[in-house]
């Protein structure tokens, strides 16, 4: 008797279906396809499926307790470790997608380069037709860079930095364990310490009880004035209010938000207003690049055979760890 992998995406091209239903057929599974408005006549698949890829926690829901391994197309799965009840298996297996570092490398770069080179200084004055003239800025040539994660992300972002000449990457993480693409790695719990010698910050966390506050106003107290802050992690990282409030007193040089607390920002809330601020709707990590969404794809079909084989898979996450 086949089994059953229901699919419940909205990126997937005919390419990327028909590598799904080769590996499929390969691995004994029976695909059906549907997109997250079709979801409502998914629910018989969803029902007896043995395998779901999927990005949504509304696919999960419709699941019974013969889903066995749920293949998250997100590299964030902190909706689903906070939620145990998502699950109605609660052995599932559990695991997320590790295919974004090229996405937000590029952007942590990207705007790294813009505030490096005082970009923002020059937005309402170029809207203006002013012409100005520049004001001393930095390279990444032979800069010191502090990265809070240094996960699959973080690793990544390392190696763009060095290949565009950073002279020290610090990294920090939960255990100290030592990285590859770093100079040195300190546990998170040495922060305090490290803060006031940080000239450019990169926070690149998951999303877990620890993790949320992590950069509170105690601690943008200690950065030093020709900081910058960059944050593709979680929003609810970072006290916001304090964040701001740093950035119009001049306590900070600057910094870039990709995530916030919440999301969509609301029209009135003062961030959008706020000097030496970039900010962007949540687009470093999505699916709006196609070497991204050929990754995943190849992803899921890697671990689709070895899950079929028994085997480890990649990505397999700790719920209790939320990561």
């Amino acid at each position: 008797m086949s089994r059953t992998l229901c699919v419940v995406q909205d990126f997937l091209s005919d390419a990327h279906k028909e590598k799904i239903r080769g590996t499929a057929q390969k691995a004994g599974f029976d695909v059906q396809f549907f997109t997250t408005p079709e979801l409502s006549g998914a629910a018989d698949c969803l029902q007896r499926c043995e395998v779901l890829y999927a990005g949504t926690p509304a696919a999960l829901r419709g699941t019974s307790a013969a889903l066995r391994w749920y293949a998250c197309s997100a590299a964030g799965v902190d909706p689903y470790c906070q939620d145990p009840s998502l699950f109605a298996n609660p052995d599932c297996i559990l695991t997320n997608s590790n295919v974004y570092g090229t996405t937000i490398s590029e952007y942590v770069i990207m705007v790294t380069l813009e505030l490096l080179r005082q970009m923002p200084y020059f937005r309402e004055p170029l809207q203006r037709h002013e012409w100005l003239v520049s004001p001393p800025i930095r390279s990444i040539k032979d800069g010191t860079f502090t990265l809070l994660g240094t996960g699959d992300l973080g690793r990544t972002i390392a190696v763009r930095l060095r290949g565009m000449g950073a002279r020290r990457i610090l990294g920090l993480n939960r255990s100290g364990r030592n990285v590859d693409a770093f100079d040195e790695i300190l546990p998170i719990s040495q922060l305090d310490s490290v803060l006031p010698h940080t000239s450019f910050l990169i926070m690149a966390l998951p999303g877990t009880p620890e993790t949320v506050g992590i950069l509170d106003r105690r601690r943008i107290a200690l950065l030093p004035p020709d900081a910058y802050v960059v944050n593709v992690g979680r929003g609810n990282a970072i006290e916001q209010d304090a964040l701001r409030e740093a950035l119009c007193a001049g306590k900070i040089a600057g910094a870039a938000l990709d995530v916030m607390e919440p999301e969509p920002l609301p029209p009135d809330n003062p961030l959008w207003d706020t000097p030496n601020l970039i900010l962007t709707p949540h687009i470093s990590g999505n699916m709006a690049l196609g070497y991204t969404r050929d990754e995943n794809v190849r992803l899921f079909c890697k671990n689709l055979l070895r899950y079929a084989a028994g085997e480890k898979m990649m990505g397999t996450v700790d719920r209790a760890r939320g990561y």
